[in-house]
């Protein structure tokens, strides 16, 4: 006996209850999740901050960043959570990840400071990466720092010429306090004597050449003229046949010369365009 078709009616109605049986437990699912997800159990109680820490430590850290993180430890952005942390001074990069069942795990990597940037009156650094950076100056573990300046964007650039620049005056026993970059792409740069030295403009092995040459005679000027390296108050290497310097207590031109400049002085003066030269010799 072939069995009856079960009519369309009583089809509709099975298919109906499965959706909505279906329906029902996803929802009540969905609640369960939700619910759970917002328990105080799944709070996020403890944030183990790792790294080498000089001007952070971990109890500050938390005090301070712990108020401006949202979410659970399932509903908690990371992204947002490290971009709070690397708006706490001093702090460069943070990497966040959770750590099972309630806790964030923070390994944080501190700028470290390698000058002064721009104007004196500023509070910008310049971190190893060669990335400008603002934060409180009296926090700084090192003293006597350089400072550099250049047009934006320059800092690493700046930094890598500092870094070729410093080794090649220890012969001399001075340091450079400071470097510059200027718009024309020339550079200035300071000794620890306060000496001036105008290093030109081009690409950093024909700055550096200049500096190289000027270094290997300026030693045999200095002991013609029985002064040490602290004797330096200026020197303009952008002659391409040699170098203008001059040091402190020496007329380095004759006094014919002397008398001369400082008729064309006195002229220009009378005539209202004054040429502030200073006396320079060439060598």
């Amino acid at each position: 006996m072939r069995e009856r078709p079960t009519p369309l009616d009583i089809r509709l109605m099975n298919v109906t209850a499965s959706f909505m049986f279906g329906g029902g437990c996803i929802l009540v699912l969905v609640l369960v999740v939700g619910w759970a997800l917002r328990h105080p159990v799944f709070s996020i109680n403890r944030i183990v901050v790792e790294g080498e820490l000089v001007h952070n430590n971990a109890v500050t850290l938390r005090a301070n960043v712990a108020p401006h993180l949202a979410g659970n430890f399932f509903t908690i952005d990371l992204p947002q959570a490290q971009t709070v942390f690397e708006q706490v001074p001093w702090v460069r990069k943070a990497e966040v990840r959770r750590a099972y069942p309630n806790s964030l795990r923070v390994l944080l990597h501190e700028h470290v400071a390698q000058a002064y940037w721009g104007a004196a009156s500023g509070a910008a650094m310049v971190n190893t990466f060669g990335e400008v950076f603002e934060a409180n100056l009296g926090e700084l573990e090192r003293e006597g720092l350089p400072r550099l300046d250049g047009p934006e964007g320059s800092a690493p650039q700046v930094l890598a010429m500092f870094y070729a620049l410093e080794p090649l005056f220890q012969a001399l026993d001075l340091s450079v306090d400071a470097l510059s970059l200027r718009d024309r792409g020339s550079w200035l740069l300071v000794l620890s004597n306060e000496a001036h030295l105008e290093l030109g403009s081009g690409t950093p092995e024909q700055v550096l050449q200049r500096t190289q040459r000027w270094l290997r005679t300026v030693r045999t000027v200095l002991e013609r003229y029985q002064r040490t390296a602290n004797a330096i108050e200026y020197a303009d290497l952008r002659y391409t046949d040699g170098y203008a310097l001059r040091l402190r207590g020496v007329n380095t031109i004759s006094p014919a010369a002397a008398k001369a400049l400082a008729q064309r002085q006195a002229a220009a003066t009378t005539t209202n365009s004054p040429k502030n030269r200073p006396a320079e010799g060439r060598h």
